[in-house]
């Protein structure tokens, strides 16, 4: 047999010239460059077999390779010797060559050992296309596509399948662009459109669908490792699903790939970015996020732009760029310092651990009654301006509060008399290791350890049920530097954020802050605008003196109602900057009341002591709040502007902060890590591409994210535009033209169409990136249209179908499947877009989870909202969806797996959510059959309903059976499980007969074919 084997192998090689791209490097890579690879740490006798001039040259007169003579080359003495102390590989290796290899080796080393660059690193070409060699196939041959398939199918002997017939093909059609069921009506008329272009009218008006950004968002948005909570054990909840909606928007409208590209990697460098293109970089606020308490800030953002390399190598290269971190990659031409050159480009991003920027994200209606309010603002703001006699009557009021001064009982009362505080007693850690205790007064005074950057997480047990208003008071202290109140060699401190947790996970963020002093360009606004580049400090005291007790407030833009006892975790974190500014010691109340800026008189008049000259913004702005408030003619006009402005407040607070990628003024350093080691770096490395893709042309500007987007989407980029187009067709035929859709390098399969793979990729550029035109191209190809049944004679030529010469069946994704059901009962919500929903789920999901999470079961139409919405904790995602593969989104999914358990089928059979939407479809069905409500005539209308074909004889008798026995099991037990009320019923129907046509309905949504697109 291994005579045999070596014969036709040999025979084979002499009929087919040997490729070192298609044949050697694959062998090599497998077997040898582990060792004798790109990686100098691992290479063994300092040989490279991966560059020609390194193998054939020519040591201590041994070489390697010698081209034109096997038998003189060391590479083939060594893989072919019988002595197991020098064969190659060595056995503890676990490889070992077969006859076949080491012949088709000696083959290429006689005809002269040709070295290519890699095939997917070669320059995207656009190949002729092929005359099909028969008129049959002519006759098959719809496209350029089916040109290259058919000569493919002819070189094997093999034939394609035919056309599936028109309710197979509008089926397949919805479920690949709408991941949605055709009606009944709109698949029968289909059916009978005769037109010749009756095909691709369909393809045209579903591709012109909303629905169409929602199918195809979720296959991005894996890529993108898309969840809505940060991940870890804590695994807190987040608003990204701005993001998500972005990416719905921008494939409804078919945003060309290449600017879909450039502005999620890099919209925020867009000149005159709009609040969209900032949304977009949501792509790399993807990342999970650590808010446990001791970690480390540097350790965690360099892990989240090591994640955002390997995604971004991973979604647009195809390569294992990951593999580089610590080493040359053994088997792709990336070298340890390139892969840090490509780190450099997201170092110099603003991240925190556990405050990324934001930016609000208002819905369309929401901006629309902003703009109305901003409107009516301005408005009255005129208004007040436009009295020119203002001034005089606010200077005399000044006045009038000076010549009192001394007439007054002294009392200071700086929070006014419209709130009442609870002193909060707490608990605190620091993130950098300091020491925190708590005193009599239940402050709070920080020692040991001075990190810049530290982070405090205090937290206390509400003695409140409501909460509306927090005040923070910053005290000195003997203990601190210059008495305090902060830790800092002058005693000051900068909050660059504030705000707080509940103990089921809701973060709480304020409306609007103020404080009794701010120092200039450090406004008390900088700790709760979410932009750690800003803070609050308290330099400049106009009482004179270094450093004095301060208060700020914040108020929350609606009440905030929890349990009594309730866990609160208030976040301190201070200025990240090359020295440390903490606070030192603080106290925290709550209140339950809306704190309200009213000064009493003694306080109004030390602010009116300072002139008018020297007078910060702050403190000038609550002088004039303090006289518009009493004086006679602009009181009305200035209490609307407070009312109009607290609605402004109240909308704004409901406004989603979409988490966006902000480059810092100054950009970091880079460095080599040594063995991926943070704490360990070596040379510095600037931001630039590896040298196996082409270049940037020379500038003395630091390039940033911007030119490396530009870069990935150049025409003469090899690989963007083929991992592109090679996951569209994945999408669409099960598997890509180059299996290994993750990994185009060597490692990775061969194409099995090269050229069609290079012709597709031509093709999108040269119809400018659109998406849409891609899919449309695609799916009226007549290779997608085949059916896909598995018999002739390529079951045994061919049985992976890699030759295409049938479609393939495949199972939809776990939101498909819910997505199918919700589509079959007539529930499914056309609501697209917005926050994510709660849809049931059994109970118990986060019993082991550290935190137990609020999963609060939506309600009306949210309860039917597509899986797109399902709101995804990474720690506990939602069962059904990890039933049926979805990944934990812990990093980019950009292939999911597909698995057949029986746990699928029980699910379906079972879950709540599902039977909840099988009682639906029966009601629905027995409601369109009332007209003609033969038992025949119902269960065909429940079969289309979810297949859209009309079933067999065998399938009608199987369910007709099936329905007869259930009716007799609930006219005899009157099992209410599957009843429904007779409120829910058409007319004339039982509710024993609606509960067997319940137990019918789940049958037919359990059938393989239900789950399946085929």
């Amino acid at each position: 047999m291994l005579a045999f084997l070596l014969a036709c192998c040999t025979a084979t090689a002499e009929e087919t010239p040997v490729s070192y791209g298609r044949d050697i490097r694959p062998l090599l890579a497998k077997n040898c460059f582990l060792c004798h690879g790109p990686d100098a740490d691992s290479r063994e006798a300092d040989l490279r077999l991966d560059v020609r001039a390194a193998a054939i040259a020519n040591r201590d007169g041994v070489a390697a390779i010698v081209p034109g003579d096997a038998e003189k080359s060391a590479l083939v003495e060594r893989i072919a010797s019988d002595d197991e102390d020098l064969r190659m590989p060595p056995a503890d290796s676990g490889k070992q060559l077969t006859a076949a290899q080491i012949a088709l080796l000696r083959k290429w080393i006689d005809s002269g050992a040709a070295y290519e660059r890699h095939w997917a690193l070669e320059p995207v070409r656009r190949p002729a296309i092929p005359t099909d060699p028969t008129a049959e196939r002519n006759d098959y041959s719809r496209c350029a596509i089916d040109a290259f398939v058919s000569a493919r199918l002819a070189a094997a002997g093999l034939h394609p399948a035919a056309e599936a017939d028109r309710h197979t093909l509008v089926r397949r059609l919805y479920l690949d662009l709408l991941g949605l069921l055709p009606t009944i009506r709109e698949a029968d008329e289909f059916a009978a459109d005769d037109r010749p272009d009756a095909y691709e009218r369909l393809v045209d008006r579903l591709l012109s669908s909303p629905r169409l950004g929602e199918r195809w968002g979720r296959h991005w948005l894996d890529q993108a490792r898309y969840a809505d909570s940060h991940g870890y054990t804590n695994d807190n909840e987040r608003v990204m699903w701005p993001f998500r909606d972005w990416v719905i928007s921008a494939l409804n409208r078919d945003l060309p790939f290449d600017r879909f590209t450039i502005e999620q990697l890099a919209g925020d460098l867009l000149p005159n970015a709009t609040a969209e293109q900032k949304i977009a970089t949501g792509f790399h606020r993807n990342t999970l996020i650590n808010t446990e308490g001791g970690t480390k800030v540097d350790q965690f953002r360099d892990e989240q732009v090591k994640d955002r390399v390997d995604t971004t190598g991973g979604v647009w290269l195809g390569l294992t760029v990951g593999c580089a971190k610590c080493h040359n990659h053994k088997y792709d031409p990336i070298s340890q310092a390139e892969y840090y050159s490509l780190y450099a480009f997201f170092n110099s991003t603003a991240d925190s651990n556990s405050v990324p920027p934001t930016i609000p994200a208002p819905t369309a209606q929401q901006q629309t009654r902003l703009d109305e309010l901003d409107a009516g603002l301005a408005k009255l703001n005129a208004e007040l301006a436009t009295d020119d006699r203002r001034s005089n009557r606010q200077a005399a009021w000044e006045a009038e509060l000076l010549r009192r001064r001394d007439e007054r009982i002294a009392g200071k009362d700086t929070d006014g008399a419209n709130a009442n505080w609870t002193v909060l007693e707490l608990d605190g850690k620091s993130g950098s290791g300091a020491t925190i205790e708590s005193l009599e007064d239940r402050s709070v005074l920080v020692g040991g350890e001075n990190v810049a950057g530290d982070v405090y997480e205090l937290t206390a047990r509400s003695p409140l049920t409501t909460i509306r208003s927090v005040r923070l008071e910053v005290l000195t202290h003997d203990n601190l530097p210059h008495r305090g109140p902060g830790r800092a060699a002058n005693g000051n401190f900068v909050l660059t954020d504030f705000w707080f947790r509940t103990g089921d996970g809701r973060d709480l963020r304020f409306a609007k802050a103020q404080a009794d002093h701010s120092q200039p360009q450090y406004d008390i606004t900088g700790a709760i605008d979410e932009d750690l580049e800003s803070g609050w400090a308290i330099n400049g005291s106009p009482e004179g003196g270094p450093n004095h007790d301060r208060t700020a407030w914040f108020v929350l833009a609606a009440p905030l109602e929890v349990e009594d006892g309730h866990a609160l975790t208030f976040t301190v974190q201070h200025r990240a900057g090359p020295q440390p500014y903490n606070i030192g010691r603080l106290r925290l109340s709550i209140s339950s009341q809306e704190w309200r800026d009213a000064p009493s008189d003694e306080e109004l008049t030390r602010l009116v002591a300072t002139p008018r000259e020297k007078r910060p913004l702050a403190q000038q702005k609550r002088i004039d709040e303090a006289f518009l408030r009493g004086d006679t003619k602009l009181a009305p006009v200035f209490a609307t502007i407070e009312n109009v402005g607290k609605m402004r407040d109240g909308l704004l607070s409901q406004v989603a902060s979409a988490m966006v990628m902000r480059e810092l003024d100054k950009p970091r350093d880079a460095h080599v890590q040594k063995r991926g080691d943070f704490l360990q770096p070596a040379e510095k490395v600037l931001p630039d591409v590896p040298d196996a893709l082409p270049g940037f042309e020379p500038s003395e500007s630091i390039r940033t994210r911007l030119d490396l987007a530009r870069s990935l989407v150049r025409v003469d980029n090899p690989l963007t535009p083929r991992v592109r187009v090679n996951r569209l067709w994945m999408h669409l035929f099960g598997k890509g033209l180059v299996e290994t859709e993750n990994d185009f390098g060597t490692q990775g399969s061969l194409p099995t169409h090269p050229d069609l793979l290079d012709w597709l990729a031509a093709e999108q550029i040269h119809q400018s990136w659109s998406t849409k035109r891609m899919l449309r191209l695609l799916v009226a190809s007549a290779t997608y249209r085949q059916r896909s049944e598995v018999r002739g004679p390529g079951t045994t030529a061919d049985p992976q179908n890699r030759l295409l010469w049938r479609q393939n069946r495949i199972r939809v994704e776990g939101e498909i499947v819910r997505d199918l059901a919700l589509s079959a009962s007539g529930l499914l919500s056309d609501k697209i877009g917005g926050p994510s929903v709660f849809p049931p789920q059994p109970d118990g999901v986060y019993a082991f989870t550290q935190r137990a999470k609020n999963w609060r079961t939506s309600t009306g139409e949210d309860r039917f909202r597509r899986g797109l919405y399902t709101f995804f904790y990474r720690s506990a995602p939602y069962p059904m969806l990890t039933t049926f593969d979805a990944p934990n989104f812990n990093q980019t999914c950009t292939c999911r797996d597909r698995s057949n358990t029986p746990l699928q089928s029980l699910t379906v059979a079972n879950d709540a959510s599902l039977v909840e939407l099988a009682r639906a479809l029966a009601v629905r069905v027995l409601a369109e059959a009332a007209a003609d409500r033969t038992e025949a005539a119902t269960i065909e209308q429940l079969f289309r309903v979810c297949m859209v074909r009309s079933p067999s004889t065998a399938e009608a008798d199987f369910l007709a059976k099936f329905l007869r026995e259930q009716r007799t099991h609930f006219d005899v037990d009157g099992d209410a499980a599957g009843k429904l009320s007779p409120g829910e019923l058409p007319a004339g129907v039982s509710t024993a007969e609606a509960a067997a046509f319940v137990a019918t309905a789940r049958v037919v949504l359990n059938l393989d074919e239900f789950i399946t697109r085929e």
